[in-house]
């Protein structure tokens, strides 16, 4: 019998707030990998252990969640005025598919500090000591996002004292600045709307129903949702949505419905290719509850509640650009998360997640009773877990 040896990829282990990824520098990939196609894909599937018909991913990086089955490919970037180009893949875990749709906002965090260590930002632009700004393209999206990631003694600094739900050590905080998440050409709401009528077909146990719904796009498409028109107080962990099959079948049928909605398929059958985008989340008024690791939030210290899910299950924490999506929606009047925080106009709103709170802030301006956001702002955190090479058998891709 003759046996496949296994190839070595240069490769970096990195988590970025509060998903986890394997990195790689687009150059040190096997040549048929360096552009886009099926080599490509099947290579990252079998990194990360897909498709697993267990849904453990024991055979591979994964961690058997949407948060950490994700891949990242760098490289120097073509822009101007650019340092880096961001490529991000979500690998299914049950499924032979990556979706390079969406961007990971998460694992932007930890964007900048790769380019650093990998020699893609020049050493011209990174200081002894102090912030290195490093300038993102991100392509699946093709929008400009700013990483602040701080250097001490010419070496990224990931150790520190900011602390990030959802993540259980602290780190060094990296601020980070979404350019333009809509672009001024674009439409921020696909509709029109601020709020639209979702009509939603019976699934399963659940009878028809119209929903209200904004469907923004900013940091990712988004479709947001009342939780008491669901049946829900908006305070759910994760075992509340997961482990009941009846409302994830509804929630990809609210998806799929909204989607079409949105312009960004023409066919609810189009959904199961298209997983990563647009994610449902779920808001609810500010409320005391108590998150997934036994603390105790008060309602005097967020401004509202958001649960959001993502390929399929409901997420631990936030995924980063569902954050900028949140933040953008916040600040314009009249959304769901806008009333669901209170109204109004504001800059930045608190909100409680699964595993604590977070805060975002947008800049959102009505000109001619158009809105657009000029950026949206959170802070990060990122830390290398392993660095060295992945292998894989020399036929998998």
């Amino acid at each position: 019998m003759a046996f496949v040896p296994q190839t070595k990829i240069p490769a970096t282990y990195i988590r970025g707030g509060t998903s986890k990824g394997v990195f790689f520098n687009l150059l040190d990939l096997p040549k048929r990998c360096q552009v886009p196609g099926e080599a490509r894909d099947n290579m990252l599937l079998r990194v990360i252990g897909s498709p697993d018909p267990y849904g453990k991913q024991t055979d591979g990086m994964g961690g058997a969640t949407s948060s950490t089955s994700k891949t990242v490919i760098l490289s120097k970037s073509t822009q101007d005025q650019h340092d880096v180009d961001y490529l991000f893949g979500q690998v299914a875990i049950d499924k032979a598919f990556v979706d390079w749709s969406g961007n990971c906002g998460n694992l932007t965090a930890a964007v900048g500090s790769f380019a650093i260590m990998s020699g893609i930002v020049p050493q011209s632009r990174i200081p002894e000591n102090g912030v290195c700004t490093v300038r993102i393209w991100q392509k699946n999206i093709a929008k400009t996002i700013i990483a602040q990631v701080p250097i001490t003694n010419g070496q990224v600094q990931e150790t520190g004292d900011f602390e990030l739900d959802g993540v259980t050590f602290p780190a060094a905080e990296v601020p980070v600045e979404f350019i333009e998440p809509v672009d001024p050409s674009e439409a921020m709401f696909p509709t029109g709307n601020l709020v639209d009528k979702l009509q939603v077909p019976a699934v399963g146990q659940f009878k028809a129903m119209t929903l209200n719904a904004t469907m923004i796009s900013a940091g990712i498409p988004t479709i947001f949702l009342n939780a008491e028109e669901l049946g829900y107080t908006g305070t759910e962990l994760q075992e509340a949505i997961n482990g009941d099959e009846a409302a994830l079948a509804r929630f990809e049928t609210i998806r799929a419905v909204g989607a079409i909605k949105m312009g960004l398929i023409n066919d609810v059958s189009e959904a199961v290719a298209r997983q990563h985008t647009p994610k449902v989340a779920f808001v609810s008024a500010a409320q005391d509850y108590t998150t997934s690791s036994n603390k105790s939030v008060s309602t005097k210290d967020i401004d509202l509640h958001v649960r959001a899910l993502s390929m399929g299950k409901l997420h631990h924490a936030m995924m980063g650009t569902a954050a900028v999506a949140i933040g953008t929606a916040a600040a314009i009047p009249g959304t769901l998360v806008n009333l669901a925080a209170g109204g109004g106009e504001r800059e930045s709103v608190v909100f409680g997640h699964p595993s604590g709170t977070l805060k975002v802030g947008a800049q959102a301006v009505n000109t001619d009773g158009n809105w657009t956001v000029k950026k949206a702002i959170m802070s990060r955190s990122a830390r290398v877990l392993m660095e060295g090479w992945v292998r894989i058998p020399e036929d998998s891709f």
